[in-house]
């Protein structure tokens, strides 16, 4: 078990200290600096469950993702590159993923018919079989987000999506 919590929110202490010491900062920096922060800590706590769940499949979040990217994809397949850009990691991400899962006996490789260069991740009849016993167990988790209710995940997407708007992370019409 880990550490017992602490008395104190250790990112609102931050901000309090921040205003402290750059008072003459505009007063946004500071909740700028709270909120990425507390985005920050939310996304290791959030891998860190989601994790603990997958540990029993024998995979891990981002492995998950390449996995049931693979399961919804037209015939079970897609070529590497495509994977690394649907999930937006780079290429050394991506092989290191479907290694991985390769190994596990999840994926396997076959050469791309369409591109005698490229390479194609298939998933298996056990990757199938992870996928929807890992995608149950992370559905009865709420994915991790079970403090939040309905409108709070609604609003913490639109949040978010303008965020990754603004990032130049995808385009719209």
């Amino acid at each position: 078990m880990g550490a017992p919590p602490l008395p104190f929110d250790p990112i609102e202490r931050a901000g309090e200290l921040w205003e402290r010491h750059w008072p003459e900062d505009d007063p946004v920096v500071f909740d700028a600096m709270r909120a990425v922060t507390s985005i920050m800590r939310a996304q290791q706590i959030l891998i860190a469950e989601l994790d603990a769940l997958l540990r029993p499949y024998g995979i891990t979040f981002s492995r998950f993702e390449a996995l049931v990217l693979l399961v919804h994809s037209a015939n079970g397949s897609l070529p590497l590159s495509k994977i690394g850009e649907r999930l937006q990691v780079h290429a050394t991400s991506v092989t290191n993923v479907i290694d991985r899962l390769e190994g596990a006996g999840l994926v396997r490789r076959e050469p791309n018919p369409r591109d005698g260069r490229g390479t194609l991740a298939v998933v298996t009849e056990d990757g199938r079989q992870v996928a929807q016993k890992a995608t149950a167990e992370l559905n009865a988790a709420r994915f991790g987000m079970g403090a939040l209710d309905r409108a709070d995940l609604a609003e913490l997407f639109r949040i978010l999506h303008r965020l990754r708007l603004d990032a130049g992370d995808f385009s719209v019409g």
